[in-house]
This record gives structure tokens, C-alpha cells and sequence, in this order.
């Protein structure tokens, strides 16, 4: 079995063969490896499994493909099914509250499974936006030899002319809801029905396709694997290739802590700074992180976020979708111009068994393409995305800042106890022009689950006021959300953080330049309004919201239940 990886067996980018038919929905599997079995090493394939949806998925297609490959490399494959939160379906109502608790469940039943069956080396293959931290999550917590495979992204609509996202029907509710002429019932219907057209992952660099970027950036996915859309079946010669990868870490014991160092979080921080991606990314990396002993909080992902350029022009902020950077080269044309620039680690090992460096050396930039500009002349000096540090955040807060036209906001609070009543408040228009609307009490704990807040953000955008009013939480965004949109804020409400003793028209300022979000009231009043402070009863007393409640810690940790690396007394891979 050769040590070195064949190029050969990826097909070009430029291969297209058009869409399946399979209907649109989120699966998630993983695969599992036995090498003390008698015969063969055996494969545990996981799926997550949604008796409403036909077998025949792109996803599961793609996990049978990987079994191709994990058979050709003379393993067994074995699948097994894990669960998924849809945010799409859960957007904007209770079940959002579910959403980051099921990266955890996600983690945990991969692991479990892997234990059960003693399986010895993993390919996960996911498609939505926990699914992905969750599942390399449970690869650097199991550290056995492990391959990721991005589901793909949705092909985008077509409407009026342009290309459209979720994101477009969520901001034309906002503008019907809003009275806007342009916007009818009809035409919103209309939108509605075109804009998702198939299989996979929100179509803009959301956070499933900013964590499919991360995926490649650390090392642990195949280069250009997360370039072609879902409905793409050509997506199976690069299952087969992450099938016969993970076979060739067995032989090499090449495992995911050798892979993702401290410097490979740095590239992956590099990445979704540079193409604009999710806040959301801020979060999840530090909770990759604390499963394998990397130090690497939401202070380190900004302080890479901050000197990194802007360079790919991608929905929200920018102009292009998922399948255009896709076809722009994806993250390897990306990441050549950064390594140019010195703006990336070239000696970080990945699933290839080479370095990025060695993987680069064959990719030729092509300047052609309009989605990802060289880094030498970045479209913005500084990363689509910052953080910020202040009196209403000592424990910081993060802001997408790609497609912001000014990047400071003064003016007086308007405090709202949850989503909900925020979002009543833009539905009748209850606000003014230079707002900073407060939404609290959605934080990990306080939530519970931190929810995100797109239907929210989306409804201000279509009514027009998405430069004129800011919104502060301590819960989270979508990675479809734009405008001066500050989550994560810690410590949150229920800790009994500054955001939780802000009142109606205290005055707060913000500077995304310089990193910083201050409260401008006095040490010595936010002390008094202390002492009459008490964290909130929330209404979920038992189950698994409870449970994460009860275990989980701060945003800027990563919002992890568990100790992670620190706690470690023994390596599953080495028992």
C-alpha cells in the first residue's frame, strides 16, 4: 500500500456532471476501523437517519462511496448513524435552542460508538453546520487515524437574474414584513420556492461551508475535497479517495494530534478570516481545541482574525457563492496566495501525509477567476471578522466585518430578555435609527444553547436598517448574518456579565478598528444595579437542555461540556 498520496485519484475541479435528484436533507455519518479483527480492518460508517427522508441521500451516497474506498485499502467498512439539528428548520423558535447542544451529542455518540466496537481509525462525513466541529471534535478526542469529507454545499437559485441564498428569503420576509412595494406576497413566494433547489449545506460562506474551509485549512480533509456542491456525484471519487487515505494514516499512525497543531488552528483561523466566514468559527475552534491540548481561546483566533487580509468575495459580505469559490480553485488556490504572503504555516502536516507546502506545490493561481484575490492586493487589509474587548465584554465578543461600510456605532440601548421580544419589537418596527438593540439571557447557560439570532437580523436587513442600527447578544449569529451584529459576548447575562445590567438608553460605543465595545456607565453605578441582580429561572429544569446548561462553560472557551485534554488520562487510540 503506497505511503504517498496519488493526485491522480481526485478528480479535476474542473469536472462537473450536474445534480442528483435526491431530495434536500441533513445526514451526518462517521467510520470506524478495526485492525485487531481476525480478517480485515472493519469500517463503522455513521448516519444520521430521518424517517421522513428516502435512504438514498447524497450524503449517504457519499459514506457508501468512502466504504468503496476503505474496502480498496483492504478494511471492512461498518456504518452507524448519528443524530442532526437542521438550523434551517430550527431557525427563529424554540428549537434553535438545540442547535450547539447537538454538536455535543454529535461528539459523544461518535466516540461512543468508537469505543463500543473498538474501532481504531475514523472518516466522518458531515453536512451542516454543527455536524462539522462535532465530528472532528470526536476525531481529536478519540485521536485515532481520521479523514473529514464535507457533504457539499447547495447549488444556488436562480431569481430575477442572480444567484440567491436562504439568506435572501430570510432578509425578503423582512422587507414584505416591512411593507417594502418591491417585496410582494407573490414574489416572496416565489423567491421561497427557488432559492434552496437540492441537496447540501446553505450555499454562502455560512458556517457549515466556513467549517468545511477549516476542515481542509488544519489538515484534517482532503485538499479541494470540499469544493464541488452536494448534487454533484463526481463528490464520490473524493469519498473513495478519503476511504483509501484513512487506510494509508492506519499504516502510517499519522493521527489528528500529530496534524492539528497549534499552528494548523492558526491556518485554520487564517482561512476563515480571509474568505469572510462565520463568528461561529470563533466558537467551535476553541472547542476542537480544548479536545487535544491546543491552547487556542477566542483572544488567539482574533489576534489572527486581526492580520489577516480580506481576500474572497463571498455571500454575506461579499458577491459569490460556494460553488463559485469551488470552482475558483477552493481552499487550495485560497491558501496559495496566503502561503505567498507568509500569511500561513507551509510545514503543517495533513491527511495527505504531506505538509501544505508539498500539497501546494502543483497549484497554479489562476487569474482569472474573480471570487479570491490576491493576497498581496486584498480586497480589505484586515479579516472579515474581529473581536472585540471592552466594559460590556471583558470576556470579549466577535463581529463579522466584511461588507460593513463604517466600522464604529454609538447609541443608546434598547434591552430585550430573549430573541423573541426583539424580534416582535422589528416585526411592528419598534425601534429607531441608531439603536443598539441588547439581546440577552441567550447565552450558553442562560438561553440555554445559544441560539442564533438570523431571523432577527435578517428582518432588520430587508427593512433597510442594516447600517443603521447595531445589535449586541450573548448568543450567536448565523453565519448568513450581516450588518453591525456583535455575539458571544461574555461574560453572558445569567453569569451576571455587564450585558445583563445594561438599561434602556445607556449609551454604548463601538469600534471594530480598534477591537473595542464599552457600557459608558460608571464602575460604581453597574455595582449598585448588581446588588438587585439575579440570574433568571429558565424554563427547561430537566433533560438535555438542562444537562448542557448545568455543564457547559464560557463562549470564548468554546462553550464545551467537558474538560477536554486537560482532564485526559489515557488516549482511546492507545488502549
Amino acid at each position: 500500500m503506497s505511503k504517498t498520496w496519488d493526485k491522480s485519484r481526485l478528480p479535476s475541479r474542473h469536472v462537473t456532471e450536474g445534480p442528483s435528484r435526491a431530495p434536500h436533507r441533513s445526514y451526518y455519518y462517521a467510520m470506524g476501523l478495526s485492525t485487531k479483527d481476525i480478517q480485515k480492518p472493519f469500517v463503522g460508517v455513521a448516519s444520521c437517519w430521518n424517517e421522513a427522508a428516502p435512504c438514498n441521500t447524497t450524503l449517504m451516497r457519499q459514506a457508501h462511496a468512502v466504504s468503496e474506498g476503505v474496502k480498496a485499502g483492504d478494511g471492512t467498512p461498518r456504518e452507524f448513524c448519528t443524530i442532526t439539528v437542521t438550523d434551517g428548520i430550527a431557525m427563529g423558535h424554540e428549537g434553535m435552542r438545540s442547535s450547539l447542544v447537538s454538536r455535543e451529542v454529535i461528539a459523544d455518540s461518535v466516540e461512543l460508538t468508537m469505543r463500543g466496537h473498538g474501532y481504531d481509525a475514523l472518516v466522518g462525513v458531515a453536512g451542516c453546520d454543527k455536524s462539522l466541529p462535532g465530528m472532528m471534535m470526536a476525531m481529536l478526542r478519540l485521536n485515532v487515524p481520521s479523514v473529514f469529507l464535507y457533504g457539499g454545499s447547495i447549488l444556488p437559485g436562480r431569481f430575477e437574474g442572480k444567484d440567491v441564498t436562504v439568506l435572501d428569503v430570510f432578509e425578503a420576509v423582512g422587507a414584505h414584513a416591512a411593507g417594502n412595494n418591491d417585496m410582494t406576497e407573490e414574489k416572496l413566494h416565489a423567491l421561497e420556492k427557488l432559492a434552496c433547489p437540492g441537496d447540501g449545506a446553505c450555499g454562502g460562506q455560512f458556517t457549515a461551508n466556513t467549517m468545511a474551509c477549516v476542515s481542509e485549512a488544519i489538515g484534517l480533509a482532503l485538499p479541494l475535497s470540499s469544493a464541488l456542491p452536494a448534487p454533484y456525484t463526481n463528490r464520490d471519487e473524493y469519498a473513495v479517495a478519503s476511504g483509501e487515505a484513512v487506510m494509508r494514516l492506519v499504516e502510517t499512525n499519522l493521527r489528528p494530534r500529530d496534524i492539528c497543531t497549534r499552528e494548523a488552528f492558526e491556518n485554520a483561523a487564517v482561512v476563515v478570516a480571509a474568505t469572510g466566514g462565520s463568528t461561529n468559527a470563533a466558537l467551535h475552534l476553541p472547542a476542537m481545541a480544548n479536545e487535544c491540548g491546543v491552547d487556542f481561546q477566542l483572544k488567539d483566533v482574533a489576534r489572527i482574525f486581526e492580520k489577516t487580509p480580506y481576500i474572497a468575495s463571498l455571500k454575506p459580505g461579499g458577491e459569490y457563492v460556494a460553488k463559485d469559490f469551488g470552482e475558483a480553485g477552493g481552499v487550495p488556490m485560497l491558501m496559495k496566495t496566503l502561503l505567498e504572503e507568509g500569511l500561513i504555516h507551509g510545514d503543517c502536516i495533513t491527511v495527505t501525509g504531506k505538509t501544505w507546502a508539498e500539497n501546494l506545490e502543483e497549484v497554479t493561481w489562476d487569474p482569472n477567476q474573480k471570487v479570491i484575490s490576491p493576497a498581496s492586493k486584498p480586497i480589505t487589509r484586515t479579516g472579515g471578522v474581529v473581536g472585540l474587548w471592552g466594559s460590556l465584554a471583558p470576556d470579549g465578543g466577535i463581529v463579522k466585518v466584511a461588507g460593513l461600510q463604517s466600522l464604529q456605532f454609538r447609541g443608546p440601548a434598547r434591552v430585550f430578555d430573549g430573541e423573541d421580544a426583539c424580534f416582535k419589537a422589528v416585526e411592528n418596527k419598534d425601534y429607531n435609527e441608531g439603536d443598539v438593540l441588547i439581546i440577552r439571557y441567550e447565552g450558553p447557560k442562560g438561553g440555554p444553547g445559544m441560539r442564533e439570532m438570523l431571523s432577527t437580523t435578517a428582518a432588520i436587513y430587508g427593512q433597510g436598517m442594516g447600517d443603521k442600527v447595531a445589535l449586541i447578544t450573548d448568543g450567536r449569529f448565523s453565519g448568513a448574518t450581516r450588518g453591525f451584529c456583535i455575539g458571544h459576548v461574555g461574560p453572558e447575562a445569567q453569569e451576571g456579565g455587564p450585558i445583563g445590567l445594561i438599561k434602556d438608553g445607556d449609551m454604548i460605543s463601538i469600534d471594530a478598528e480598534k477591537g473595542t465595545i464599552d457600557l459608558e456607565v460608571s464602575e460604581a453605578e453597574l455595582a449598585e444595579r448588581k446588588k438587585t441582580w439575579s440570574p433568571r429561572e429558565t424554563r427547561y429544569a430537566s433533560g438535555a437542555l438542562a444537562k448542557f446548561s448545568k455543564l457547559v462553560g464560557p463562549a470564548h472557551e468554546g462553550a464545551v461540556t467537558h474538560e477536554g485534554f486537560k482532564a485526559e488520562r489515557h488516549v482511546y487510540a492507545d488502549l
